[in-house]
């Protein structure tokens, strides 16, 4: 059953043009309660529909336990809901959904949301001409409108720009990095192979936990889970393209993750490593000219002195190596002011919008 769960989206889009197959060496791992340590502190439901015997639709049941203790809510979530434009088939797996929720006593819905704000959220409302990126929703522009005639409506919005890389640094970020390092005793890290970057990846993950505390849907990570997110994205990751400060006591308080886009490579491989899929996303991440900011993070301490053009200069100048010309950010909440100006103030464009939805439970 957990095959035909995990398969189904591949016979959806079949034909889809911009749809990424999931690695599927991950997506057993996700789905797998022994492997996946977020099983422990949460309630889920993993539902199938089908006609004439054949599956049609599906969709995933969340209540995080931790995170509604956390932020005193009851609310249980929807997400990888996945299916054909059928009315009947989407409002079956949405209302079992909240059934379900409603037994346990929560009084809203939301979703698309996973475990937390790291798995795929939100569902493509607009840019659905735009190609596929790692770690985000895919999907027709039926399902949001099937999903809104299931009775949901807005909850919060979350946009990604594309800018063009900078052909030359940027003046403010050339004085911005004389500045702080001429008056502080920080270390930029810069990684040539993998192993090297094991013995930040707790410490960027623990700034990444005090950091993001106040986003939406972020649950911070065990040491556990930490290990689990890590052996799920170095494999993928250039380290030429991971950036790292140090303070003068050796403790990180800043860190950018990018990545060049793999999707061309992990369409050509349909979503396996062996034997040859690691081949052609391997030659992928050297060909595109596209590189997918994942993860960033700065103490909030240091946060306005220039840590964010330290680490923007070095991988302005790795970009311009590796010869990619464009940057897509990632999602990025609508509300958030100060990166968006940013984006904004560096010539980029809102190019997708991702929505993640909420309808009361009624009692």
């Amino acid at each position: 059953m957990i095959n035909q769960f995990i398969h189904l989206p591949a016979k959806i889009h079949r034909g889809h043009s911009n749809w990424v197959p999931p690695l599927y060496m991950d997506e057993r791992a996700f789905f797998n309660p022994l492997k996946n340590k977020s099983f422990g502190y949460s309630d889920v439901i993993l539902l199938l529909a089908f006609r004439d015997k054949q599956p049609v639709g599906r969709i995933m049941g969340i209540i995080n336990r931790r995170y509604n203790e956390l932020k005193g809510e009851k609310h249980a979530r929807f997400c990888f809901l996945e299916c054909w434009k059928d009315p009947e088939v989407s409002s079956a797996l949405i209302f079992a959904v909240e059934d379900w929720a409603r037994e346990r006593g929560m009084v809203k819905l939301v979703g698309p949301l996973g475990f937390s704000d790291k798995d795929p959220q939100g569902l493509l409302v607009e840019g659905f001409d735009k190609p596929h990126v790692i770690a985000t929703t895919c999907n027709y522009p039926y399902l949001p409108e099937l999903v809104e005639a299931s009775g949901f409506f807005k909850e919060v919005d979350l946009v990604v720009y594309k800018l063009d890389v900078p052909k030359e640094i940027p003046e403010i970020y050339s004085m911005a990095n004389e500045r702080i390092l001429s008056r502080n005793s920080i270390v930029l890290r810069e990684f040539e192979r993998r192993k090297e970057l094991r013995p930040f990846i707790r410490p960027a993950l623990q700034l990444m936990n005090e950091t993001y505390v106040d986003i939406y849907g972020f649950d911070p990570l065990t040491d556990k889970e930490m290990d689990e997110f890590a052996a799920r994205y170095i494999p993928l990751l250039d380290p030429k393209f991971v950036k790292v400060v140090e303070n003068d006591r050796g403790k990180v308080i800043g860190f950018f993750i990018c990545m060049p886009d793999l999707s061309t490579g992990i369409k050509k491989s349909r979503g396996y490593l062996l034997p040859f899929g690691i081949l052609h996303i391997i030659r992928a991440g050297k060909k595109t000219k596209q590189m997918n900011l994942l993860l960033a993070g700065i103490d909030r301490d240091w946060r306005g002195q220039g840590l964010d053009a330290l680490m923007g200069t070095s991988m302005i100048k790795a970009a311009h190596k590796a010869g990619l010309e464009y940057i897509d950010s990632h999602l990025m909440l609508e509300h958030n002011v100060k990166v968006r100006a940013e984006m904004e103030r560096m010539g980029g464009v809102i190019y997708k919008r991702y929505r993640i939805f909420q309808k009361p439970i009624l009692m």
